[in-house]
């Protein structure tokens, strides 16, 4: 089959560039006691001067910006000359990945001084608060107080300036591609102080970016990095795997579309842009911010806290690079027209002022970025996610093959590091829940054409698809938006809508599947894959599970009830059939998960029963005796530790309670140990005790009253293992499913039921900050009423931002050490240790009284029970069956949805375009 290039489909959602456009960048006046201009070497030519009606696209539209590269005009033009070598020692091109330590030792041919000397820090020299030898925030941002001066003209009373990056950033870059690129692309980096709410972000009220709006390229991809406070090995990891992915496409030879784009005269990476989404100055560690400076997408001392009065919402930067720091906290970069080298990445950092969760940032992303970019597809990624080789190229394939195709997500699996990292039960639990979920619950979904969730962490969006009502509705959820809504924002909210927005992802699934008029569906895409740090404590699995678990429930309800908007939606028959079975499923698994807890413990107290009865009908009769009070021991065990997780979840955070919680984990998971060896030990004895009368071994075996055990084994252990080896992905099922089984009853009876006693905890609220205050601000003048506002400030020199960027590179490559320090317990915590100890000794104390007088006369096993006690077991035996039975049976539908999803995409990969 023909390859075929899709080109960008039609709609209202995608606006042509607007000639007359007003946006345009700062300029730099001179002001009244300094030249007016810089020295005639620095003096770029005049078409470089962008008219106010040129056209976006138009060459005119290069930003000419505050202060000028400290360079001359022979030293730029070698620079963009392909065969001039002019690098700065900082950034020698013979290796793509370097440490600090090993920069001032390597040869270099430059004409700048080797004044860097730069040695790798020590790790005691990277953390800001204890290490008085650090600069303070306040230090950093505080901008020069003498020096150069200059007066800024605001487009449209905004400040918009462009910063040129320190020389070692600008001269890292290959000159082939500085060539592809707008003249300041890679010499200067623009700032932009945003003091309007993200919808207010617009060409009309003279906001603009580079990608779209100077430089008038068309983005068919726009990937989104959200971050709260994650430490900046962590955002290496995720960047770098992002810059990765965006060589891969680029150089890939195999894609008729990216293909075409170069040969048509745009190189591949002008159509991808990358944002990052910081939520707030005040949570997040301010090494990562050094990390973008050293890429040049950031710089101290150029924000502004507040533009003639009106507060600075987010700090916007943007810059295009070839600099990447990985996950080791390697410098890489460009080692000339080396087929590892990584192409151009257009990055714009978003540095909201405040924090405002996670709902806000995505507000950026779409309404704002977005907005002016228009891009076909959009990726969203959790720093902290690492994406596989060539995963965000597959994501995007799926809807380039798919017009239809509204939402996709891939593979998250658990990071495991070698395997060194499932020694921990928590870890490989995890994992093999991951794994296991990926191979039988996301590929059912998928056959369906509703995946119920699109991980936040790894997923992607057809921008047309959520513009509209999936995006209104989700937005809702944003306390930002809150008095502007009223009844329908948050404060509005009953408790149960606030808990839905907690899984915000899953109202955005629903809401685009069942947007009236379209037949939007949602994927499931294999191939591409991604991996995230899985919490590895107890008290961090629980805060997490929390959120996740109240929801998905409230979520999942919400879907359920609202099904009938299927019926206005495009979808054909065919497809609305599948909803309904798809939804019946649901309500099934939906029931069974609130009755988890009763039925996990019936399942211990039938199981265990077998013991004596069945499995010991030969023994002595001292060993009958000895396991009844075993088993009655291990019941009273097992009841006290699920009331146990109801008095801690009421009156203690996880945190704060570290030990019980832990305890509760290593108790569940030896009784679940005690459990399975009852479980395996019957499964055994049935298999070869089984005597037909009539020939007819199976049905001998099925018909007996452990019949169900061998049934749930087999598919925890069966089911799971052909579907694993099926996809090519059997190892979780060696090294993890055995954690699972044993971590399995915590996560119904801690952590479920943590999760319900805290539903009413939602936090929507934000704090304060003093990192803030520490920012200038911009006071402007008017010559006249009609005349521009201008400001005036000190800049800084081009050998001063080389100096600071010295110590910038320094803190960003220093080896980095892990935060060990464990958060304290508040007055409040230790008053309500207190108390839930209190009442577990007071539970404990009364449970221990109702055993022994229960059970005051002793036991004397008897073989002829009266009827009553028979008709009881019989009736346990039943429901057991019953429970048993339909577990099989809701596995055997999801291994029966992976196996069509096998078919499906094995079937069509080869009528799939490129």
């Amino acid at each position: 089959m023909t390859n075929r290039v899709r080109g960008r489909p039609n709609g209202p959602h995608l606006r042509p560039a607007d000639p007359n456009d007003p946006y345009d960048h700062a300029l730099a006046l001179p002001s009244a006691d300094v030249p007016a201009y810089p020295p005639q070497s620095y003096i770029l030519p005049d078409p470089y001067i962008a008219p106010l009606h040129a056209p976006p696209n138009h060459p005119a539209h290069a930003p000419t910006d505050a202060y000028y590269p400290a360079a001359s005009d022979d030293d730029f033009s070698s620079h963009l000359n392909p065969a001039a070598s002019h690098l700065h020692p900082l950034y020698h091109p013979a290796a793509a990945s370097l440490s600090a330590a090993s920069l001032s030792a390597a040869p270099f041919d430059s004409s700048f001084d080797n004044s860097f000397g730069l040695k790798r820090p020590t790790a005691s020299l990277v953390n800001f608060d204890q290490d008085p030898t650090q600069p303070s925030w306040l230090e950093r941002q505080r901008p020069p107080s003498r020096g150069e001066r200059r007066r800024v003209q605001l487009t449209h009373g905004n400040w918009i300036v462009d910063y040129p990056v320190p020389s070692a950033v600008r001269n890292a870059m290959d000159p082939l591609v500085v060539a592809q690129g707008q003249p300041h692309e890679f010499s200067h980096l623009r700032y932009s102080a945003v003091t309007c709410d993200p919808d207010e972000f617009t060409r009309a009220n003279g906001w603009g970016l580079r990608a779209s709006t100077a430089f008038g390229r068309q983005t068919e991809l726009l990937i989104c990095l959200t971050y709260y406070n994650e430490d900046r090995v962590l955002l290496a990891r995720s960047l770098h795997g992002v810059m990765q992915n965006i060589r891969d496409i680029c150089r890939s030879r195999s894609s008729a579309y990216w293909r075409a784009s170069e040969e048509n005269g745009q190189p591949a990476w002008q159509r991808i842009v990358v944002s990052l989404v910081f939520d707030g100055i005040d949570p997040c560690d301010k090494e990562t911010l050094d990390l973008l400076a050293t890429v040049g997408v950031y710089q101290d001392g150029i924000m502004k806290r507040k533009v003639d009065d009106r507060d600075t919402v987010a700090h916007l930067f943007e810059y295009s690079t070839q600099l990447s720091v990985d996950a080791s906290l390697n410098l890489v970069q460009p080692r000339g027209a080396h087929d590892s080298d990584l192409v151009p990445v257009q990055l714009i950092f978003c540095l909201k002022q405040h924090n405002a969760k996670k709902i806000n940032s995505h507000r950026w992303l779409f309404n704002a970025l977005a907005r002016h970019l228009q891009p076909e597809v959009c990726v969203l990624l959790d720093v902290g996610t690492k994406p596989g080789p060539m995963s965000i190229y597959h994501l995007w394939n799926a809807f380039h093959n798919n017009p239809h195709l509204g939402g996709a997500c891939g593979e998250i699996h658990a990071m495991i590091r070698r395997g060194t990292k499932l020694i921990n039960p928590l870890v490989a639990a995890q994992n093999f829940e991951y794994k296991i979920s990926n191979i039988l619950d996301k590929p059912l979904e998928s056959v369906f054409g509703y995946v119920s969730v699109l991980p936040g962490a790894f997923s992607a969006y057809r921008y047309s698809a959520i513009c509209g009502r999936p995006l209104e509705q989700y937005f809702h959820g944003d306390h930002s938006l809150a008095q502007r809504l009223g009844a329908k924002g948050i404060n509005g909210m009953g408790i149960f809508a606030k808990n839905m927005f907690l899984a915000e992802d899953r109202i955005l699934c629903f809401e685009l599947v069942a947007k009236a008029g379209d037949r939007w569906t949602l994927a499931y895409v294999k191939p591409s894959k991604a991996e995230t740090d899985v919490p590895e404590h107890a008290a961090e699995l629980i805060s997490q599970r929390r959120r996740w678990l109240n929801g998905s429930f409230a979520a999942s309800i919400y879907s359920l009830v609202h099904f009938y908007r299927f019926y206005s939606s495009g979808h054909n028959p065919l497809r609305l059939i599948a909803f309904h079975i798809q939804a019946l499923y649901n309500i099934i698994q939906l029931v069974y998960s609130w009755f988890a807890l009763a039925n996990l413990w019936l399942a211990f107290v039938i199981i265990i029963q077998y013991l004596p009865d069945v499995l010991l009908h030969n023994f002595s009769r001292a060993w009958v005796v000895a396991f009844h009070w075993v088993n009655l021991v291990l019941m009273w065990v097992y009841g006290f530790f699920v009331a146990l997780q109801f008095v801690l979840a009421l009156g203690s955070r996880p945190k704060g309670e570290r030990g019980l919680y832990a305890l509760s984990f290593v108790v569940f998971a030896l009784l679940g140990t005690y459990l399975l060896g009852i479980s395996l030990w019957l499964t055994v004895n049935a298999l070869t005790h089984a005597r037909p009368a009539d020939g007819d071994y199976a049905h001998a075996v099925f018909s007996s009253t452990t019949a169900v055990l061998v049934a749930s084994l087999a598919a925890m252990f069966g089911l799971y293992t052909i579907a694993s080896i099926l996809y090519a992905d059997p190892w979780h099922m060696v090294s993890s499913s055995l954690q699972y089984a044993l971590v399995a009853p915590s996560f119904t009876n801690i952590i479920n039921v943590y999760a319900f006693c805290n539903l009413h905890d939602v936090s929507w609220g934000t704090k304060g900050s003093d990192k803030v205050d520490a920012l200038p601000a911009v006071d402007t003048t008017r010559n006249s009423e009609s005349a521009p506002a201008e400001a005036e400030e000190y800049a800084f020199t081009q050998q001063e931002i080389d100096a600071r960027f010295k110590d910038v590179v320094a803190r960003a490559l220093a080896p980095h050490r892990p935060d060990t320090h464990t958060e304290p317990p508040s007055i409040d915590d230790s008053n309500k240790k207190f108390r839930t100890r209190l009442l577990a000794f007071w539970l404990l104390c009364n449970a221990l009284l109702t055993a022994v007088i229960l059970n005051l006369n002793g036991y004397s096993p008897n073989d002829k029970l009266d009827d009553e006690a028979h008709q009881r077991k019989l009736n346990q035996q039943i429901y057991f069956k019953v429970i048993l039975w339909s577990t099989f049976g809701l596995t055997l539908v999801r291994f029966i949805g992976c196996v069509l999803y096998w078919l499906q995409r094995n079937t069509t990969r080869w009528f799939r375009s490129t």
